[in-house]
C-alpha cells in the first residue's frame, strides 16, 4: 500500500532509540524525509546512519531536548514546517509516589505531557493552511490501564489525552488529524526498566517474572518496535485521514476493557 507520504517532512521526537527511532524509521522507508532528534550525538548519529541505510529520504539529526524550549526552538528552526509530528519524550522513573515531590511532578508533566502540547501549539495553524497534517502522541498503555509503580507517567500522559480531546476535532476539516499512540509492553530499554521494577517489587528474579507476565497477555509476548512504527507510519497515511481523537492500544491484548 502507497502511504502518499513520500516528500513529506517530519519531526519526530526522542528518536535516537525505542519507539521514536521505529516511527522515524518507518516513516523514513515511505518515502518522509525525516528530522531525529536526541540529547545525545553520539547515539543520535548512528541512529541517523542506521535510517539512512534502510531507506532513501533524507534523513537530519537534530541534537535537541524536546523537553527544554531550546530544544524545540532548535528542532522547529531544523523544520519549521513539518507535514508531520510525532511527539515522544523518555517516561518518567517507576516508584512509589510517596517518594514523589513537586519537582518530580513538575518534570513529568513537562517532559510527557506540556513539551508535546507547546510542540503542537507551534505547527498546528500551519498545518491547517497547508491543508495536511499527521500529529501522532506516542503515550502510555497506562492512560487507560493504570500501574501504580507508573504513576508519574499514569498523571502526566493523562493529562495531554485530555488536552488532546479538546483540541483534535475542529483541524479534521482541514485534513490535519490529531491521534494518540498508546504502547503496551514493547521491547525496548523503557519496558525492560519497567518490568525490573515490577519484578523488583514483588521480590521476584526479573527473568522468571518476565516469562510470567508475557505467559498472561493474549499476545503471549513484548511487542516489537518495527510493529509499532508501522502503526504509526499508517496513521499518518492518507489513508488513515478519517482516523482523528483516537487513543489507539498497540498492547498485545493486555487492556481487558470494552472501551
Amino acid at each position: 500500500m502507497d502511504f502518499q507520504l513520500k516528500g513529506k517532512n517530519a519531526i519526530i521526537c526522542a528518536s535516537s532509540k525505542g519507539l521514536g527511532k521505529a516511527c522515524a524509521a518507518a516513516l523514513a522507508q515511505e518515502g518522509v524525509n525525516v528530522w531525529i532528534s536526541a540529547r545525545t550525538a553520539e547515539t543520535l548519529e548512528l541512529a541517523k546512519q542506521e535510517i539512512t541505510a534502510i531507506s532513501d529520504s533524507s534523513v537530519h539529526a537534530v541534537v535537541a531536548d524536546v523537553t527544554t524550549p531550546e530544544g524545540r526552538d532548535a528542532l522547529l528552526a531544523a523544520c519549521p514546517a513539518p507535514d508531520i509530528l510525532v511527539n515522544n519524550a523518555g517516561g518518567p522513573p517507576p516508584g512509589d509516589f510517596r517518594e514523589w515531590g513537586q519537582q518530580e511532578w513538575f518534570d513529568a508533566v513537562n517532559a510527557n505531557m506540556f513539551s508535546a502540547i507547546d510542540m503542537i501549539r507551534r505547527i498546528l495553524d500551519g498545518m491547517v493552511e497547508r491543508k495536511f497534517g499527521r500529529i501522532v502522541n506516542i503515550t502510555s498503555v497506562a492512560v487507560k490501564l493504570p500501574q501504580a509503580e507508573l504513576g508519574l507517567s499514569n498523571g502526566a500522559r493523562a493529562g495531554l489525552t485530555g488536552f488532546i480531546a479538546g483540541i483534535a476535532h475542529e483541524p479534521a476539516q482541514h485534513n490535519v488529524t490529531i491521534n494518540n499512540l498508546l504502547p503496551g509492553f514493547i521491547a525496548t530499554d523503557r519496558m525492560h526498566g519497567v518490568l525490573k521494577a515490577k519484578a523488583d517489587a514483588s521480590g521476584t528474579n526479573v527473568g522468571d517474572f518476565s516469562d510470567g507476565f508475557f505467559n498472561k497477555l493474549p499476545a503471549k509476548r513484548p511487542g516489537q518496535p518495527d510493529e509499532f512504527g508501522a502503526t504509526c507510519a499508517f496513521l499518518c497515511s492518507q489513508q488513515a485521514a478519517y482516523i482523528t481523537a483516537q487513543n489507539i492500544l498497540m498492547d498485545g491484548g493486555l487492556y481487558p476493557g470494552t472501551f
